[in-house]
């Protein structure tokens, strides 16, 4: 199999991999008949409790790598931003929104990737990415509008938990892309679960997940939602998102980001979650704005390679 043909493929497995990340987190707190089993808190905690642990062992392979608190503050950062935050976020909007409509919203993160970066770490924009987030943050708006008819039974906090996740994203994107270019993506991801896994175990503890686990008999499900979400989801999908990168490029790779909304809404309608035209055009306006804006990146690779 030829670079190009094995890069589509894993480009195309990683989307399907980060794209069914929330129909799991739904199905971690919903058995099929719609009876709860863990809450959002437990699901976030345990999820951030297993990738932890199955990154550990690189983790302390990597703890030479903790040069001076600048570093550790930065990786924190990382580990908070990057992950921790949004685990309980998702999982709360979750309880109020339909996983398809989570998927859309999370189209958000480039949008807020480029302000960030321009606002805070001072990144010149051009005229074509002004075009592109003019036009990206309408469809924003647009999509937060639109979720009304996707809603179980959330109000605007559950829409606004998602939005909040994607800005938390954004600012770990930056803060690895300026600050922490001298380490290895995954030495970041080990050492940012690192930091993360006490205060996730802590939760884990106080959520009585153990207790769960006794009363209800739909926790086992539950559980292998949880597992694939964590291994598959965060360890598994690093190792190829890697492997992507050595294949291609880092523009390339980055490509995921129009695939998974789009797998998490087939995956949603799969499951009998429910859509509109206004809802999929809103997804299409972002999913634009955001291949505008990152026009520039794209032919300044070119040009390079």
């Amino acid at each position: 199999m030829s670079n190009k043909t094995m890069s589509w493929f894993l480009l195309i497995l990683l989307a399907l991999i980060w794209g069914s990340s929330f129909i799991l987190m739904k199905r971690a707190m919903y058995a099929p008949s719609g009876a709860p089993i863990f809450n959002d808190t437990q699901v976030g905690a345990l999820r951030m409790v297993i990738a932890g642990s199955v990154l550990l062992p690189l983790a302390l392979k990597n703890l030479r790598k903790l040069k001076g608190w600048k570093t550790i503050g930065k990786l924190a950062i990382v580990g908070f931003c990057g992950n921790f935050f949004p685990a309980f976020l998702f999982t709360y909007s979750e309880t109020g929104i339909s996983s398809g409509y989570a998927g859309m919203l999370n189209s958000c993160t480039p949008i807020f990737a480029i302000l960030i970066g321009a606002f805070v770490f001072k990144d010149r924009l051009t005229p074509i990415q002004l075009v592109g987030i003019i036009i990206g943050t309408s469809g924003v708006i647009s999509l937060m509008i639109a979720g009304h008819n996707l809603s179980i039974s959330g109000n605007w906090t559950h829409v606004f938990a998602i939005v909040i996740a994607t800005v938390f994203y954004a600012i770990s994107l930056n803060t690895i892309r300026h600050t922490l270019s001298h380490l290895k993506s995954f030495q970041i991801a080990s050492l940012a679960f690192f930091i993360t896994l006490a205060p996730s175990i802590v939760i884990a503890l106080q959520q009585g997940v153990i207790g769960t686990f006794k009363s209800n008999p739909e926790a086992g499900g539950g559980m292998m939602a949880i597992v694939i979400l964590s291994v598959v989801g965060t360890a598994f999908a690093l190792i190829i998102f890697n492997r992507l990168i050595a294949l291609s490029s880092v523009i390339f790779a980055s490509s995921v980001t129009y695939l998974i909304p789009i797998i998490a809404v087939i995956i949603g309608l799969s499951f009998g979650e429910t859509i509109n035209a206004w809802q999929i055009g809103s997804m299409a306006v972002v999913i634009a704005g955001v291949f505008i804006a990152n026009a520039a990146k794209r032919r300044k690779a070119a040009l390079e390679a």
